[in-house]
């Protein structure tokens, strides 16, 4: 089974205008089209938050963006969206607001680890209740485990400050359940790609611009927008990979 992730596409309520001197509109549209181009039949899509920058009409410029979509488009926010409003603003096909979605031998798992008026993560005890009894209820699926919040540090002093701030409940309450392979995020504007205890942990960047390694203090990298691919096989193993898209691909 082949899935897709977009992240932190930070739309805004027109095109045109720029987000940190990037038109978000169409590097998405740069990203998705290289997608259809080179994985034109995934299962699912995942769209891990921060869908718009802190403008509410951004959401319309997802749904014109995805509108074409021929399986769910499964979405969860960020620290930018408005938890209710991005629910409300893509309600029904393709968008889809479930904690957990049910492929064949796999589970696909959506968190919200949005804090109000925050920029950093926290996963409160009642979406840790409501992860651990999904888990419980089908544990003979593998399951992929997705949120907005990097829950493992990527080397950025600022960045790593706005970070999950429970991931070790987090890890411990996966830990549980065995048949748990992968962790997904966004957030970081950065990749990473690491093991612990025998979950696959990945961080993705964006459809729109990068933030620089291991730098103390913001700043933006030259790396051009991307996305990434996981192939979730029937034996529970995971294979993916990020697809950077430069502006002439």
């Amino acid at each position: 089974m082949r899935l897709l992730q977009f992240t932190d596409t930070h739309l805004l309520g027109s095109p045109g205008p720029l987000v940190r001197g990037v038109e978000t509109d169409v590097t998405l549209g740069r990203c998705i089209a290289h997608a259809r181009r080179r994985y034109p039949s995934p299962r699912a899509l995942l769209l891990t938050g921060d869908l718009v920058q802190d403008d509410p009409g951004g959401y319309a410029r997802v749904r014109e963006q995805f509108a074409d979509a021929k399986v769910p488009v499964h979405c969860l926010p960020g620290n930018h969206d408005s938890p209710a409003e991005l629910r409300r603003e893509l309600a029904g096909p393709p968008f889809v607001h479930v904690l957990a979605s049910r492929y064949d031998d796999w589970l696909i798992l959506m968190l919200d680890s949005t804090v109000a008026g925050a920029n950093h993560g926290h996963l409160p005890a009642a979406e840790l209740a409501r992860l651990d009894r999904a888990l419980a209820a089908s544990s003979d699926a593998f399951a992929l485990v997705c949120l907005h919040h990097h829950p493992v540090p990527h080397g950025c002093r600022w960045l790593d400050e706005l970070m999950l701030d429970n991931a070790e409940e987090l890890f411990a309450l996966l830990a549980r359940h065995p048949g748990v392979r992968g962790l997904l995020w966004g957030h970081a504007h950065q990749s990473q790609d690491g093991m612990r205890g025998g979950i696959r942990l990945m961080g993705t960047p964006s459809t729109c611009m990068q933030f620089t390694p291991q730098s103390d203090v913001f700043a933006i990298d030259s790396r051009p927008p991307a996305y990434r691919w996981l192939l979730l096989e029937d034996d529970g193993s995971l294979d993916t990979g990020v697809e950077w898209v430069a502006a002439d691909d």
